[in-house]
This record gives C-alpha cells, sequence and structure tokens, in this order.
C-alpha cells in the first residue's frame, strides 16, 4: 500500500486498489502463483492522483517490484515478476480470492 506516513502492522487503513503485480514464487523446488495487490491510502495527499499502476512512475513500480524480489530472496524464495495489470484486473483476483475463502469456511 502506498500512503503518506508509516503505520503500524494490523492497522486498518481505508484503500482503494490500483492494480496488481502479476507474479510465481518458487520455494523448494515448487512454484506456485502469488500475486500481489496494490493499493493506495483512500486519503493519501501525495498519492491522491494515482487511480492505476500505470499511473506510478517508472522508478516507484520498479521499486515495489524489487521489494518483493528481495524480500523472497531473503527467505530463501525466488520471486518472478509475470507483469502488471490494472484495478480491474486487482477487484477480479480480489472478488475470486473472497469466494474461494467463503467456499472453504462452508466446507
Amino acid at each position: 500500500m502506498l500512503m503518506d506516513e508509516p503505520v503500524f502492522t494490523g492497522c486498518l487503513v481505508p484503500s482503494r486498489l490500483i492494480g496488481v503485480i502479476e507474479a510465481e514464487q518458487t520455494e523448494d523446488g515448487e512454484t506456485t502463483r502469488n500475486d500481489r495487490l496494490i493499493a493506495v491510502a483512500a486519503k493519501s495527499r501525495d498519492h491522491s492522483d494515482i487511480k492505476s499502476v500505470s499511473d506510478l512512475n517508472d522508478n516507484t513500480n520498479q521499486e515495489i517490484q524489487d521489494f518483493f524480489v528481495a524480500y523472497n530472496r531473503e527467505q530463501g524464495k525466488k520471486f518472478k515478476v509475470l507483469g502488471c495489470k490494472g484495478p480491474k484486473a486487482a477487484f477480479k483476483l480480489l472478488r475470486k480470492s473472497i469466494k474461494r475463502g467463503r467456499a472453504a469456511e462452508a466446507a
């Protein structure tokens, strides 16, 4: 999440989805899909004009991707970025995840 000020872990921040980084994560020789939703704080002054990941400048987009690659490397995992898509794809992925979670709860 892009926001103006840092917050503590577990803090709920109203936000809006701007896209998704599609990626694969490999751990112990097993590769799985591990997409990352990207959002901005709803009341952000610095990011109020960002409606899609395509609105991010190239440096910011690359920094976000590099963060996930480096973070996973530190955990002994490989993170391969497949591409970036906008808010429609992010919402579709979110709805699919919610549906899957509800199905798992009912089982």
